[in-house]
């Protein structure tokens, strides 16, 4: 009787909210703008504010000739202010919280996530939950056992403000009503080692009611290969009401196949663009490709064509001057004190009635080694075109350039962990370089040229991308290999692995 209430109360919820929904998604442009004034209005006598004129701005073309666009550097002395406990100085007061991230040029970064900041969060991934309840109209997972994967939910105090991983201070604002549900334990999210949290959480969830689980798919793999091994079942027979994954963090394509040999049987997956800096965008129909972007969550968005991107004179577009099927550095302006941030991710969108964005790939992850500038999403889609020829299975890889090989013209070196080999691995290389070559007309003209040949395969053992990933103490949790890289640095460590 308790969970029949539970989905009925669920159902009612989530039309309420998906009704309410509607306004965002019509009125996105001109409520864009609003949003930003509020936000310079109410951070008008901080440090920043002071700084950068705040009170002279009224409207997006003030902000942008007075705001330039910046990264994580530079922000970070007014961040170390705030790590020291100054007041008012990104924002007004002091953040809520610090979510630690693991930084490459600088170092950790500290994220500051304000009061008004933190509900957006969890309301980002209750409202891609309602949008999924109302599609479907079936609520029946609230009934079970469902996972939240987690960093430690153990915070450290800076000067006052919580610090620690995104996923764990989101783990303290787990709404009551979902926390008899939840697993793993709260003694095992404090695991720090991931091989022996994964045990545990194998153990904790066995023999459980599964409805729910979300995680990034390489974490979501491990964890269903263990309780494979373990019980040699699939996992719709280990968990046979297993109604949806929720996922995020990295394009679910390029997994879909190992995800649904995993499975064994019918599951429903929900995308979604969390990060740090705030929730972006989810999947509002599951059926559809397109991840809905949430211009009303605590976020201005503004967009730079990635051609121009890094160049002093670059374009700075919103909402109502994007293209479809153009890639865009995403820059964001948020409700916790971030100004006109390059995030580092690369968007397109395929939709403006309502905005719907597909992740293409990262400002810094790309090979252009040649002048190409391929991006993730281009080769996403050719390992997907070549793998409807050439049925196989991908566990993960990896492309880097070879600018000086032994002998012959240079090439694009693509790392692949095979799960099922194609049948006739020279004719699938062939393909998925023609299939690069169709989505890269650049690339195409260097192998036309005859300045490039085409690519080549490396492949790798089994787990190979793993036991990187732990030599490199970057196993599990949100940690993410990038599938492609200007240089060999990444690529000179996995040639240890090579069969």
């Amino acid at each position: 009787m308790l969970n029949f209430l539970k989905k009925q109360a669920a159902l009612i919820w989530a039309k309420k909210s998906v009704r309410k929904a509607q306004d965002f998604k019509l009125n996105a442009e001109k409520n864009q703008e609003q949003l930003l004034l509020s936000f310079v209005r109410h951070a008008e006598k901080t440090l920043f504010g002071r700084t950068h004129g705040f009170e002279e701005i009224h409207s997006v073309q003030d902000f942008q000739k007075k705001v330039p666009v910046a990264d994580y550097e530079d922000l970070k002395p007014y961040i170390e202010k705030v790590k020291k406990g100054q007041r008012n100085i990104l924002w007004t007061d002091t953040p809520e919280y610090f979510a630690k991230t693991s930084g490459t040029t600088s170092g950790a970064k500290y994220i500051p996530i304000s009061k008004e900041g933190m509900p957006y969060q969890v309301k980002g991934a209750q409202s891609a939950l309602f949008h999924y309840i109302v599609k479907k109209n079936n609520a029946d997972f609230v009934g079970g056992k469902m996972i939240f994967l987690q960093g430690s939910p153990e915070l450290e105090d800076i000067f006052g403000i919580k610090t620690g991983r995104l996923s764990g201070i989101v783990a303290h604002h787990i709404p009551n009503y979902l926390q008899k549900n939840r697993l793993p334990s709260w003694e095992t999210n404090m695991i720090e080692d991931w091989e022996t949290k994964v045990d545990k959480i194998v153990e904790e969830t066995e023999k459980e009611n599964m409805t729910l689980i979300s995680g990034i798919p390489p974490w979501l793999i491990m964890y269903f290969e263990k309780l494979i091994e373990k019980h040699g079942k699939k996992i719709k027979q280990i968990f046979p009401n297993l109604q949806l994954i929720v996922t995020g963090g990295v394009n679910y394509e390029p997994y879909r196949d190992k995800m649904e040999e995993l499975l064994g049987g019918s599951v429903d997956i929900v995308q979604t663009f969390p990060a740090s800096e705030g929730f972006f965008a989810f999947q509002d129909d599951y059926t559809k490709e397109g991840l809905l972007l949430l211009t009303n969550h605590g976020i201005f968005y503004e967009f730079i064509p990635l051609e121009e991107y890094g160049k002093p004179n670059a374009r700075r577009l919103t909402l109502k001057d994007v293209e479809l099927h153009k890639d865009y550095a995403l820059i964001l302006t948020t409700n916790s004190g971030l100004w006109a941030y390059s995030i580092g991710d690369v968007v397109r969108f395929i939709d403006k009635k309502p905005h719907r964005i597909l992740v293409s790939g990262r400002t810094k992850h790309f090979t252009s080694a040649f002048g190409e500038h391929v991006i993730a999403f281009e080769v996403e889609e050719a390992m997907k075109a070549a793998l409807e020829k050439h049925p196989a299975q991908i566990t993960e890889f990896h492309l880097a350039p070879q600018v000086n090989p032994e002998k012959g013209l240079p090439y694009h070196e693509w790392f692949i962990e095979f799960e099922k080999e194609p049948q006739n691995l020279e004719l699938f290389s062939s393909e998925l370089d023609d299939q690069l070559r169709k989505r890269n007309s650049y690339y195409d003209d260097l192998i036309a040229g005859n300045i490039l040949q085409k690519l080549k395969i490396s492949k790798l053992k089994k787990n190979a991308f793993n036991e990187y990933a732990k030599s490199e103490g970057k196993l599990g949790g949100q940690n993410k290999i990038p599938r492609l890289a200007n240089d060999r640095k990444i690529a000179d460590l996995l040639k240890v692995y090579k069969i």
